[in-house]
Parts: structure tokens; C-alpha cells; sequence
């Protein structure tokens, strides 16, 4: 590797959320700065000191996966946050982000549906989507292909508001947790960094939100939307990855 800033942002936003009752430790009361110091981190993890600071860092070194485990436990990561880390440790170098290809039988697969539906990309870029896609969330085609992804979206359109309603705050919340952990493995992208800044721009809620460094995952569920004809609907969705190309994701509504 040749550096790993997301992976040391991570293990640096994990080990400050930490407070006195979830380490167990009575004189974290009296310290004025949140969180372990690195040096309590590595003593749990079972590595030095300088070690860690490198780490935490992002400077040029790769851990094993025996030291990705023993941070996650020193850490208290959950499921989601250990599997995130793991990922970190082992993203490596990428090639610049480009925005996917979609074949034709997917387009014309995802058109033919009946509820609403749409496939994107790793940075969420809106691929393809259908006609009742457009009827409950408006015509991605009106935006430019820079912006046209359900992320920029969400916080940039006022018809993201008006279709979430009350739960706009939660759904967008959620969103940006699980952008969180594609995004963190393109670092330094200036595709992912470009975007981030312009929603930055748009949306003050959102650097509330990225800033906490959130890590979510994909879950199927129900949302109660707002159509613009058929009013309050409660639609159940779900998520799938393609089999040729696991970076092209199909989302999936279906009127409950």
C-alpha cells in the first residue's frame, strides 16, 4: 500500500466515540478530549504504540488481518463497522473511478417493469430506470450525467423532500452512511471527492451527517412515500446485485 487514509479517518473516528462506560475506565470522566488515547487503543489491540499511530495515520503500511481484528475488538466494532475495516485493510491502489456501462438487456429489463425501479453504479450514478421510477421520483434524464445519481439526489432535489416527507431526515441519514462505504474505498478519487463537495455545497445537513462517519449496510424494507397522483404509499424495497457486474445494483419498489 501505498497509504490508507480512509482506513486511519476510520480507526480515528471509532476510537474517539468512545466514552468512559464503554471502556470501563473511571478516569475518562476527568479528561477533557473524547475517546481513547491511541496508546490505550494499541495496548487493547495488542501492538505498539508507533504501530498504531502509523495506522491511525494512513501512512504506508498494510496490517495483517490478524491486527484488523484485534483494532475491531479493541474498538468494539459491530458486524458492520468489522466487515467495513476489513475492507479498508484490503482495498489497496484502485484505478480511477469510471462510471459503468450498462448493457442493453438491462436497460430493457428494468424498463419493463411495472413498479418502480432503477440500477446504479459504485458512486450511485442513476444507470437506467423506468416510467414509473420517473412518476414517483421525477425524470433522472433532466439532470446532468455529473449529477444525475440518487445521492445528489436526495439532498440536492426538492422533490427528495416532498417524496420522503417526514422521513426525509432518517431515509437521508441512512443514505449517506452506506455511501459512506463505497465511498471510503476510492480514496481520493476525484470522482467520489467532487461529488461529495457539491452535495457539501447544497446541503448543510449533509457535513452534519458525513462528519459522524457512519458505516451502514444494504437491508430490505418498507418506506412510506408520497406519489405525486396516488398520494401516501407504502412501498416495500429491496436491493440486487448483478451477477456479470456486482458494481451494478437494481432497486426495487413494490406498492405493499
Amino acid at each position: 500500500m501505498a497509504g490508507n487514509r480512509p482506513f486511519g479517518d476510520f480507526l480515528r473516528s471509532r476510537r474517539t466515540r468512545l466514552g468512559p462506560d464503554q471502556t470501563g475506565d473511571a478516569t475518562r470522566h476527568r479528561r477533557r478530549t473524547p475517546g481513547l488515547k491511541r496508546e490505550e487503543v494499541a495496548q487493547r489491540a495488542g501492538i505498539s504504540a508507533e504501530w498504531y499511530v502509523k495506522l491511525e495515520q494512513g501512512r504506508a503500511v498494510s496490517p495483517s488481518a490478524e491486527t484488523v481484528e484485534a483494532l475491531g475488538r479493541a474498538l468494539r466494532l459491530d458486524q458492520i463497522e468489522l466487515t467495513h475495516l476489513r475492507a479498508l485493510a484490503a482495498s489497496g491502489r484502485r484505478q480511477a473511478f469510471r462510471r459503468e456501462d450498462t448493457p442493453d438487456q438491462l436497460r430493457r429489463m428494468v424498463s419493463s417493469l411495472p413498479e418502480p425501479a432503477y440500477l446504479t453504479g459504485q458512486r450511485w450514478d442513476v444507470l437506467a430506470w423506468n416510467d414509473a421510477a420517473t412518476a414517483l421520483f421525477g425524470d433522472f434524464g433532466r439532470l446532468s450525467p455529473e449529477n444525475r445519481n440518487i445521492l445528489h439526489w436526495m439532498f440536492t432535489d426538492p422533490n427528495a423532500r416532498h417524496v420522503f416527507g417526514q422521513t426525509w431526515a432518517e431515509e437521508a441519514r441512512r443514505m449517506v452512511s452506506l455511501f459512506r462505504a463505497a465511498h471510503d474505498l476510492w480514496p481520493g478519487d476525484e470522482a467520489f471527492i467532487g461529488l461529495v463537495d457539491r452535495i457539501r455545497e447544497s446541503c448543510g445537513e449533509f457535513e452534519t451527517w458525513w462528519s459522524e462517519h457512519g458505516i451502514g449496510a444494504p437491508v430490505f424494507g418498507t418506506k412510506h412515500l408520497h406519489h405525486p397522483t396516488l398520494g401516501a404509499v407504502r412501498y416495500e424495497y429491496a436491493s440486487f446485485q448483478a451477477n456479470d457486474d456486482p458494481a451494478l445494483k437494481l432497486a426495487l419498489y413494490t406498492r405493499a
